[in-house]
C-alpha cells in the first residue's frame, strides 16, 4: 500500500558492481538444488497435513503416491510433490478461503487450512488484471521474513471453547507485516491512535483513514513536516506521481496547517483528528522554508524539501516505467532509485540485485515461497526448477508457499539475465503479464514490455513525462490496433506531432511479429489519445472503493481488458494526437 509511513531514514547501503554467470557449474547446480530442496521441504511437509492438502480434489494423485511410498523419506516424498503436484490458479483455493468469510466462522472449521494454524492476516491482491480482488491468507512466518497498516476488514472466528473468539484483519500485505512484527492485536487498535512507528513520518492514526483524498493529503502533510526525510518509499512510482500531484493542488492548504499546527477539514475525521494535531505542532519556520521553496516542478525539488533525501524505493517496471521521467525529474541526479523488489500479496519472489541494475534486476529469494518456472517460448507442461533455467529463456514463475499454495501459476513473464555467482540464484527481469499482451485480429502480440517501452521512449523525445498511461484495443478503423490513452505531467510538448510515428516506430523494431504482420497489411500504427488530467488518480479511487481494495494496491494494467473501464477511459479523451 502506498503509504508515506515509508519516508524512512536508513543507514546506507553499498552496492558492488559485478556480473553475473550465464550458466552455472556443475558444482553450483547442486548447491542450488540442495537449498531448494531443504526450503521445499519446510513448506510442504507440514502443509501437507493441511485442510486443502487433505482434501483438494487437485491434489488427490499426490495424496495417493505419499500413501503408497515412505512418506517419511525425504525424497520419495520430493519426488511425489515434482510428479504428482500440477499447477493451480487461484480457483481451487476458493472455497476453502470463503469458510473463513462465513458467519458464524468457527475455529475447528478453518484451523490448518492452509498451513498449521489461523492465519494472522489476509492479504489482498493488487488486481493487475482488473479482475475480482483475490485474498491471501498470511501466516506467521519466521521472525527474519518479518519487514514491514491499515485494515479493510476484521473477520471473527468463533474458538472451539464456544465463549471466545479470535479476529483475523484483511489488509494490505505492508500492513500485515508491520502488524506481525509489532505483534499487534486487532482488540487494542483503538489503544494505539497516539502512537507513532519510529523512524516514519505518519502517526498510525493516518492508517485508519478511509477517504482517498484524505489519506494522499493527510499524508502529505506530515511529510512535508519533516526535513528529515533520507528515504522515500512508494509500492509503485506512478503512486508517487499521483502523491505529488496532490501536493501541488493542495499547496496553500498544507503550508497553512504546518504553519499553524492545524489538521485540514479534508473529511470528517472525528475521533481521529485529535490524536493527528497532537503530532502536528505549530511550525512557521518549516511553512515559512516551503514557501520559499514552491511547489512540485522543479527539478531537485525533492532534496530541497528534504536535504537529507538519498533514496527512492518502489516498483519502478511494468505500467509503473513510465512515470520514472518524472520521478527522476523531481528526485534530482542526486538521489537513487531502487525497486522494492518483485512479487505479490501471493508471496515474495525475488528481491532488488545490487550486483546489477536494482531497477531491473531482481534476484529469486527461497522467503517464504519456492519458485519453479513454466517455459514460456516452448508451451510444456513441464515445470523446470531453478537449475535448469536458460540464460534468456523467457519463463512463467510458479509458486509454492509457507502459507499453502501448491505450485500456484503467478501469471507474469520473466526473463532470465543470468545466475549469481555467490549461490547460484536466477538473476530475472519481469517482462509482463503472460496474459496481458493485447491479441489483435492478426494474431501478433507485443509483450508489456515493449508496448511500454515505446510509449515511454516517445513521450520522453515528443510530449513531456507521462503521469499514467493504459491500452485498449482501438477498432474505430480495421485493422484492429493499439489504442495508448495517456495521461501527461505538465504542458505538452513542442514536437507532439511526432510521438505517434517514434511509438510505431519503436514497436516495430522492438516486435518481428508486428513488422511482419504491418507490412502484410494485417496491422496498423497505434493511435494515441490523451485523458484529462487526474483520470488515473480517479480511477485507482473508483477501484479502491469498488473492491475494497487499499488505495497504493491498486495497479493501473497495461492493457485494459474490462469494457466498463474501458469505456469510462475513452469519455475522458481530450485529445488525439
Amino acid at each position: 500500500m502506498m503509504s508515506l509511513s515509508n519516508f524512512l531514514i536508513l543507514p546506507p547501503m553499498s552496492r558492488p558492481e559485478t556480473g553475473c554467470l550465464d550458466s552455472l557449474s556443475t558444482e553450483l547446480s547442486q548447491q542450488l538444488k540442495d537449498h531448494v530442496d531443504q526450503t521445499l521441504l519446510e513448506f510442504i511437509r507440514p502443509n501437507s497435513a493441511s485442510q486443502f492438502a487433505r482434501h483438494a480434489p487437485e491434489l488427490a494423485n499426490f495424496r495417493e503416491a505419499v500413501a503408497q511410498s515412505d512418506s517419511k523419506d525425504d525424497i520419495d516424498f520430493l519426488r511425489s510433490f515434482r510428479e504428482f503436484i500440477p499447477t493451480t490458479n487461484y480457483e481451487p483455493y476458493r472455497p476453502f478461503i470463503a469458510k473463513f468469510f462465513a458467519t458464524p466462522c468457527r475455529e475447528a472449521d478453518v484451523k490448518d487450512m492452509f498451513a498449521p494454524g489461523l492465519p494472522y492476516f489476509f492479504a489482498m491482491s493488487s488486481m493487475t488484471s482488473g479482475g475480482e480482488a483475490k485474498t491471501f491468507p498470511r501466516y506467521r512466518p519466521p521472525p527474519y521474513l518479518l519487514e514491514h497498516r491499515l485494515y479493510l476488514q476484521i473477520l471473527k472466528i468463533e474458538c472451539e471453547d464456544g465463549q471466545s473468539s479470535k479476529k483475523v484483519t484483511v489488509c494490505s500485505l505492508s500492513i500485515g507485516f508491520l502488524r506481525m512484527e509489532m505483534n499487534w492485536d486487532v482488540e487494542d487498535d483503538m489503544d494505539r491512535l497516539d502512537l507513532w512507528v519510529p523512524g516514519q513520518t505518519d502517526p498510525y492514526a493516518i492508517s485508519l483513514v478511509k477517504s482517498y483524498r484524505a489519506y494522499f493529503v493527510l499524508n502529505a502533510l506530515f511529510a512535508l513536516a519533516d526535513r528529515r526525510v533520507t528515504i522515500v518509499r512508494f509500492f509503485f512510482a506512478n503512486v508517487f506521481v499521483n502523491f505529488l500531484q496532490y501536493v501541488e493542488d493542495e499547496w496553500p492548504l498544507l503550508i497553512d496547517c504546518i504553519e499553524k499546527g492545524i489538521i485540514p477539514d479534508v473529511e470528517d475525521l472525528g475521533y481521529l483528528r485529535a490524536p493527528l494535531e497532537k503530532h502536528l505542532p505549530p511550525n512557521p519556520l518549516r511553512a515559512a522554508k516551503l514557501r520559499e521553496i514552491g511547489p512540485p516542478g522543479p527539478q531537485g525539488w525533492a532534496v530541497r524539501v528534504w536535504p537529507d533525501l538519498r533514496e527512492f524505493i518502489g516498483i519502478t517496471g511494468g505500467p509503473a516505467a513510465a512515470s520514472v521521467p518524472k520521478v527522476t525529474h523531481v528526485l534530482g541526479p542526486s538521489v537513487h532509485m531502487q525497486s522494492s523488489g518483485y512479487g505479490g500479496s501471493e508471496c515474495s519472489v525475488a528481491v532488488p540485485y545490487h550486483k546489477g541494475n536494482p531497477n531491473t534486476d531482481f534476484k529469486i529469494f527461497f522467503g517464504d515461497g519456492v519458485t519453479e518456472f513454466l517455459n514460456v517460448r516452448e508451451p510444456s507442461e513441464r515445470i523446470l526448477s531453478a537449475w535448469e533455467l536458460v540464460t534468456g529463456g523467457h519463463y512463467e514463475p510458479v509458486l509454492t508457499t509457507r502459507n499453502g499454495l501448491w505450485r500456484y501459476r503467478l501469471g507474469d513473464v520473466v526473463a532470465i539475465k543470468g545466475f549469481d555467482p555467490d549461490d547460484g540464484l536466477p538473476i530475472i527481469n519481469y517482462l509482463g503479464r503472460r496474459d496481458g499482451s493485447l491479441g489483435l485480429a492478426f494474431g501478433t502480440t507485443c509483450t508489456e514490455s515493449q508496448l511500454t517501452n515505446a510509449i515511454v521512449s516517445a513521450a520522453e523525445r515528443c510530449i513531456g513525462p507521462i503521469a499514467d498511461f493504459t491500452i485498449v484495443g482501438d477498432e474505430r478503423e480495421m485493422p484492429i490496433t493499439y489504442g495508448y490513452l495517456v495521461e501527461i505531467v505538465g504542458q505538452i510538448g513542442k514536437d507532439v506531432r511526432m510521438v505517434t510515428q517514434q511509438t510505431f516506430e519503436d514497436l516495430m523494431a522492438a516486435n518481428h511479429e508486428y513488422r511482419t504482420a504491418f507490412w502484410q497489411g494485417r496491422s496498423r500504427k497505434p493511435t494515441i489519445r490523451l485523458v484529462e488530467k487526474g483520470t488515473f488518480s480517479e480511477y485507482r479511487r473508483q477501484r479502491s472503493d469498488k473492491t475494497n481494495v487499499s488505495i497504493g494496491q491498486v495497479k493501473v494494467p497495461v492493457v485494459l481488458s474490462d469494457p466498463t473501464f474501458k469505456e469510462w477511459f475513452l469519455k475522458r479523451v481530450v485529445m488525439e494526437l
